[in-house]
């Protein structure tokens, strides 16, 4: 028996597909957002290059840092353009997020497998010991956890300023800007230890788990930054601008670090909480009633 199957002709069909082209944009939030991803493939090209000196002296792995850094500011920016303007849509935030996966996706993973090809024969994916495999699935792990991470968030996401007052997982600038910080931190300050880059895929294995969690993490700028605060605040910026001053490279490391951490002590430290909460009135009800073991 033969299924009944409408018929929809041709006109219909491109009739439907017309419906959903954009017809108006805002033009300077989606220019900053490209911003965002050209300053991320800028990041690859730079990691790329090796670990050779380029502008200034600097090295072409710290100059992939800092665009990753600088595509970070442009993602900050973006968002707050379009709220301050009230313009956001679904455009704006699918552009958004595909910007996000090239700079804070795919340049953090790409510059952690040269930072280590720079220091020993990386060989091919599924070869090598070990070590030399786990590199690799810390790579691959990180960017589809990042991808994961951001398509949970276009579809988690609500409009409002009230709604962004907290992440659900490690948000993806956060996670880039972790790992980034210790390739600059290595280039900069100690570049003949080793020991930092070795131990740089179990850091992005770490934050890629982090990022697909349900650990909530603040978000900096409408949590701290916007407002009225209290005076407290002002002294906490001035030792954070006072810090970025005397050494910009270990102040990144220790304010990544510092966020990364933080939410992860705050989520261990509530479940604890609950677990002995849970416990606490077994045990009252022990010291209550002492015979109740001995009468089982």
């Amino acid at each position: 028996m033969k299924r009944f199957k409408p018929k929809v002709s041709r006109a219909q069909l491109f009739r439907r597909v017309r419906r959903q082209r954009v017809k108006y944009i805002t033009v300077l939030p989606s220019l900053i957002t490209l911003l965002n991803g050209l300053f991320g493939f800028t990041a690859i090209v730079f990691a790329s290059r090796g670990a050779e000196r380029g502008v200034a002296g600097y090295s072409y792995f710290a100059m992939a840092g800092y665009m990753v850094l600088l595509a970070m500011f442009a993602d900050m920016l973006d968002g707050r353009l379009a709220r301050m303007s009230q313009s956001t849509s679904s455009f704006g935030g699918q552009l958004d997020s595909l910007c996000d996966l090239i700079s804070f996706g795919v340049a953090p993973a790409f510059l952690m497998l040269r930072a280590i090809e720079s220091r020993l024969d990386l060989p091919m994916p599924l070869s090598g010991g070990l070590y030399h495999r786990f590199i690799w699935l810390a790579a691959l792990v990180y960017i589809s956890c990042a991808t994961i991470r951001l398509a949970r968030f276009n579809v988690e996401n609500e409009e409002g300023e009230t709604a962004h007052m907290s992440f659900t997982g490690l948000p993806t600038p956060g996670a880039a800007g972790s790992i980034v910080s210790v390739v600059i931190f290595h280039q900069e300050v100690v570049p003949s230890v080793d020991l930092v880059i070795y131990l740089l895929p179990f850091l992005t294995f770490g934050i890629a788990i982090l990022m697909v969690s349900r650990i909530r993490y603040p978000h900096v700028l409408n949590l701290y930054l916007r407002g009225k605060q209290p005076f407290g605040y002002l002294i906490r910026v001035l030792l954070f601008l006072g810090l970025v001053w005397a050494s910009m490279q270990t102040a990144l490391v220790l304010i990544f670090g510092f966020f990364v951490g933080s939410g992860l002590a705050k989520w261990l430290y509530a479940r604890a909480r609950r677990e002995g909460k849970r416990l606490w009135p077994a045990h009252h009800d022990l010291e209550a009633h002492p015979s109740a073991e001995s009468e089982v």
